[in-house]
């Protein structure tokens, strides 16, 4: 009778337990859509909730504008990509160093890569301003003995900032990276490096030829866990530009932009009501590609969830 009950109850639970995720999850997403392509006048009527009574492409169009979407996109995807790329290299010689061989201070250094999980961002902020203003120390020597070259030293508003630590493993969560990449590593087995040292390969070859092969999964969950941490990263990017505009540092500053580019009034005394549907269709502007490239690409990604040993 209970086993009867419980097979009558769970299915009713679960599809609950479901809508209630599914509720959480995709009201946001279906309040930003339902709000980007409705007029004004839509926003101020009671009575529209979700369908708009006016559908328009206009809102889409000049937050777009508010936005210098095109320049922007591009400015972001040449950051984005070439640090996730940068990073998971970095991350993955890192990881594959501490899975399978044996140093000293192997401990002492596994503990500073937990420390990068655990420390936030606003810690380190100020001593990386610091390196990288005065080009890690460089700065005031150069500018004293030759002053037009201690100028360049300056790396602020530079793509360096945010390069140079993903070479380095780094990065943003490079942490959490080193750390999938290691337990990845250390779920391979010994037999493929031992074959491969019979074949006479050093350990940068069995890297490059044997262990990469073999961990395409991994490689490719860290590199869409990069994209997306840049792709929404404002604070670093914020500490190290003044200039260089990205989607989240333009979405950040997008009630300034709105005021400027579409009310033409710095000054203007717009109620946060009437400014959401241009805040709405900028969240989805920014938000769309990388549902994009989930949807492209989520089978790959579970797989690699699933051989890192982050799920269980």
């Amino acid at each position: 009778m209970c086993a009867l009950l419980s097979k009558k109850i769970w299915p009713l639970f679960r599809a609950l337990l479901l809508a209630g995720l599914c509720f959480v999850i995709l009201y946001p997403l279906i309040y930003m859509i339902s709000c980007a392509f409705r007029t004004p006048e839509d926003m101020k009527d009671p009575t529209v909730i979700w369908i708009p009574r006016h559908l328009t492409w206009n809102i889409m169009k000049q937050t777009m504008k508010a936005m210098k979407f095109p320049r922007t996109l591009w400015n972001t995807l040449i950051l984005n990509i070439g640090c996730s790329l940068m990073q998971v290299i970095s991350c993955a010689l890192t990881g594959y160093g501490f899975a399978r061989f044996q140093f000293k201070g192997k401990k002492i250094l596994f503990a500073i890569v937990i420390l990068m999980i655990l420390v936030p961002d606003q810690i380190i902020a100020i001593p990386r301003y610091i390196e990288f203003r005065y080009c890690f120390g460089i700065q005031p020597l150069m500018e004293k003995y030759i002053p037009a070259l201690g100028q360049m030293c300056n790396l602020i508003n530079s793509p360096l900032t945010m390069y140079l630590p993903a070479m380095t493993a780094n990065g943003i969560r490079s942490g959490l990276m080193i750390f999938l990449f290691r337990q990845f590593f250390r779920g391979l087995p010994q037999e493929l490096e031992d074959a491969a040292c019979l074949d006479g390969c050093n350990p940068f070859q069995t890297f490059l030829l044997v262990m990469i092969p073999n961990a395409g999964s991994a490689f490719l969950t860290v590199f869409l866990f990069s994209v997306v941490w840049y792709w929404n990263d404002y604070y670093v990017s914020s500490t190290f530009f003044t200039e260089n505009a990205t989607i989240a540092l333009m979405l950040k500053n997008l009630d300034t932009q709105l005021v400027n580019e579409l009310f033409h009034s710095t000054t203007a005394d717009i109620s946060p009501r009437e400014k959401i549907i241009w805040m709405e269709a900028g969240c989805l502007l920014s938000v769309t590609p990388l549902l994009l490239m989930y949807a492209f690409l989520q089978k790959y990604f579970t797989e690699g969830i699933e051989h890192s040993g982050l799920a269980g």
